[in-house]
């Protein structure tokens, strides 16, 4: 029964096309929606993931790293009186308005403050020792490449952040910010540009790394909970990255609309490959009214049909694979902020295979046709 589901693949393949393609659409929408959910809430947290910090300390409470409030500069000597810390770094972050010299408006941007030492944490996946440098010389600043457009600036251009003039010193990649454009300043630059007195000498941030980065949980643990140095707490770096992207994924809105999304994608999907393998089996009900009478028993037809339903959903999702490789690999040479790991790619497969299973069973129930007596008629 399964060499008959297959050779009924090859010599029919007419038939199941429309099938294949449908599987195949549905999955690489999927495969693209989720590429493209994973790069832009990823970017939320493009200040932790792209920095080498275990630690973060921040306000209590705070939900996303972009919605960080002023902490105390005694919490830096609290976080050093721990044995377990070996370096301190702080972070102070400036929302801010740019005026390019360009007439494009004005522009929110995040001003992040970084120790621009070449062996800081602070965006040290990103920016590279010598790049870094430049930001000792006064006024400077660097934006991502994709950024420039947006900021109309060139690199060596000047620009009005806050009332403050600056200067583009340098491009990097992988600065993009959610919901504006990021740009990276050394902390006595960020200072300046502040606007809020008050800030003058409190940090958004400090960060740390540990001797130990397999015991963060522990160290952060061990660290949080003290007022002697403010009022602070403490996280690990991968939960500070997962915080911030569940806020803008879930607390926003804006998850449920993806999720929306992505239903609806699979009903259609689900809509147009069950019709197509309904149409299939009914074009051939003849033979499996043949083979009825030869003996084959309805069990058996309906394995037939849910490897047919199997190898259309297969063939179509190596296609969506193929396809949407190439579609991820141009979307990151356009800086389209698209990101996928291995769990989120196999999550979109089964869900695709699934897709071509409940078609299967929704095919399953034209063989009710495939009575030896319609030979007859």
């Amino acid at each position: 029964m399964v060499a008959l589901a297959r050779k009924t693949l090859i010599y029919e393949w007419r038939r199941f096309l429309p099938a294949i393609v449908a599987v195949g659409f549905a999955g690489l929408l999927q495969l693209l929606q989720a590429a493209l959910v994973l790069g832009i809430f990823g970017s939320a947290s493009v200040y932790i993931t792209g920095s080498s910090a275990d630690l973060w300390a921040g306000y209590p409470g705070t939900q996303s790293v972009n919605l960080g409030r002023p902490i105390d500069t005694g919490v830096e000597m609290r976080l050093l009186m721990d044995p377990a810390v070996t370096k301190v770094e702080p972070f102070h972050w400036v929302d801010a308005d740019w005026r390019g010299p360009n007439d494009t408006g004005g522009v929110s941007v995040f001003v992040s403050g970084i120790d621009a030492r070449p062996d800081s944490m602070m965006f040290a996946h990103a920016l590279p020792a010598t790049l870094r440098a430049r930001l000792n010389e006064p006024d400077a600043v660097i934006v991502d490449r994709a950024d420039l457009g947006s900021l109309g600036v060139s690199v060596g251009d000047t620009a009005v952040i806050n009332g403050h003039r600056v200067r583009v010193v340098g491009v990097s990649s992988g600065l993009r910010a959610l919901g504006g454009v990021n740009v990276v300043a050394s902390l006595a630059t960020a200072r300046e540009l502040d606007t809020d007195p008050t800030n003058a000498n409190r940090m958004t941030y400090f960060v740390a790394k540990v001797n130990d980065p397999d015991k963060a949980d522990e160290i952060a643990q061990r660290l949080r909970g003290s007022n002697t140095f403010g009022n602070y707490d403490v996280w690990t770096a991968h939960d500070f990255a997962r915080r911030s992207q569940f806020y803008w994924m879930f607390d926003t809105g804006a998850g449920a609309g993806v999720l929306f999304l992505a239903g609806i994608v699979f009903l259609v999907g689900a809509v147009i490959t069950s019709q197509t393998l309904v149409a299939a089996v009914i074009g051939s009900i003849r033979e499996y009214a043949t083979l009825n009478a030869l003996g084959v028993g309805v069990g058996a037809l309906r394995k037939v049909v849910m490897e047919q339903a199997f190898w259309v959903g297969a063939l179509g999702l190596i296609g969506s694979a193929v396809l949407g490789a190439l579609f991820f690999f141009f979307a990151r040479s356009r800086s389209v902020p698209v990101e996928l790991n291995p769990i989120a790619t196999i999550g979109c497969l089964l869900l695709g295979m699934g897709l071509a299973i409940v078609s299967g069973l929704a095919a399953m129930r034209s063989l009710r046709r495939a009575d030896p007596a319609t030979l007859l008629r």
